[in-house]
């Protein structure tokens, strides 16, 4: 099992010289990775630009691109552009994100947002493989563009100007949902699920992991399964676990509405239906003391690895023995020390490559 690092959002986790330096420890280490986001805040591409230069060899990985934010030509045109800064480093991943972000953000319409995704992967895939112009006419993209309103007709079918180091680069898809996770297994080269439960994935996922495959004719070795973990070892356990509450907390209750949350569906699968609900509904309400409050323990354990070196070595060895490929591990705790205690221990336990 592969390991990676993921510094979240610019900002709000590490930034500047801190995150470099992380970076770097992780770098010594052996982790294979590091992964960075986005969603209205900090862009992935420019930190990623930022690492890529202050390091040599581990992979650099968006977790997520968000589609509504790029056309897949500017996406291909950043992703190229990044994999050649950095020798061939970098890992494309792509998430629709949500309805909140994308109209309200964007103004990007969420209809189909999936099916958008395919096509835009496709597009991407494309225009990285540089096997001729762009001439692309699907549900979602028409390129070159022919009609309406305010369109001259003089569009052109182009292709890259320069040749990328590499004609193919990983695409990864951020997927919790059913039909995202069927995709993610048709048609991605990895999958990074968040909020991951080693004890209930397989219920919740497995079998649509398996229509993915089966419409494709693949199998899970063609998917690299890569959930982002929240991560505390020794130290002062007692803020970590309080952080990984105040995040599951936000998403439950932030990162949608009492129609459409995502993660509420996920709680649900994983046995928490009843808990989500009520902290949804108290975030919403305004109440958002209270919605710290309702979210169980049990849901923290469930999601995260936070605990004695002893206690956390024990569920490392169930990711490592039920699938999963790599683990991308967030750090939670506060001083920089914690840090790298953590990513130092969870090397030694999952044993990805060696310091140097």
């Amino acid at each position: 099992m592969d390991l990676g690092l993921y510094l979240g959002y610019w900002g709000i986790g590490p930034q500047g010289d801190e995150a470099v330096e992380l970076t770097r420890e992780a770098e010594r280490l052996g982790y294979d990775s590091v992964w960075v986001a986005e969603s209205y805040g900090s862009d992935a591409v420019s930190v990623l630009s930022y690492l890529a230069a202050k390091t040599e060899t581990i992979k650099l990985g968006s977790a997520i691109f968000q589609v509504p934010a790029r056309t897949p030509a500017a996406a291909a045109m950043a992703g190229v552009t990044l994999d050649t800064l950095s020798g061939g480093r970098f890992i494309f991943g792509f998430g629709p994100s949500g309805p909140q972000v994308s109209e309200g953000w964007y103004g990007v319409p969420y209809s189909m947002p999936w099916g958008r995704t395919r096509e835009y992967v496709e597009i991407v895939r494309e225009i990285v493989a540089r096997k001729g112009p762009l001439d692309h006419h699907g549900k979602h993209f028409d390129l070159p563009i022919t009609e309406g309103e305010g369109v001259t007709g003089q569009g052109k079918a182009l292709k890259l100007n320069f040749h990328p180091i590499r004609d193919e680069i990983p695409v990864y898809f951020g997927a919790i949902g059913r039909k995202s996770v069927e995709l993610a297994a048709e048609m991605a080269d990895g999958w990074i699920p968040i909020f991951f439960s080693v004890d209930r994935w397989e219920e919740a996922w497995g079998e649509h992991l398996e229509a993915g495959f089966a419409k494709s004719g693949r199998s899970r070795d063609d998917l690299s399964i890569s959930p982002s973990i929240q991560v505390a070892i020794d130290g002062d356990l007692e803020t970590a676990r309080a952080m990984v509450k105040m995040g599951l907390v936000l998403y439950l209750g932030g990162m949608g509405s009492k129609e459409k949350n995502f993660y509420v569906d996920l709680a649900t699968r994983f046995g928490f239906g009843e808990a989500a609900d009520e902290v949804r509904d108290l975030f919403l309400d305004g109440k958002k003391e209270e919605a710290f409050q309702a979210l169980p323990d049990e849901l923290v354990d469930a999601t995260s690895l936070v605990g004695t070196a002893d206690e956390v070595a024990g569920r490392v060895s169930e990711f490592a023995s039920s699938g999963v490929d790599r683990l991308i591990a967030t750090p939670v705790q506060v001083t920089h020390e914690e840090r790298v205690h953590t990513l130092t221990k969870l090397q030694e336990m999952v044993g990805a490559g060696a310091p140097a």
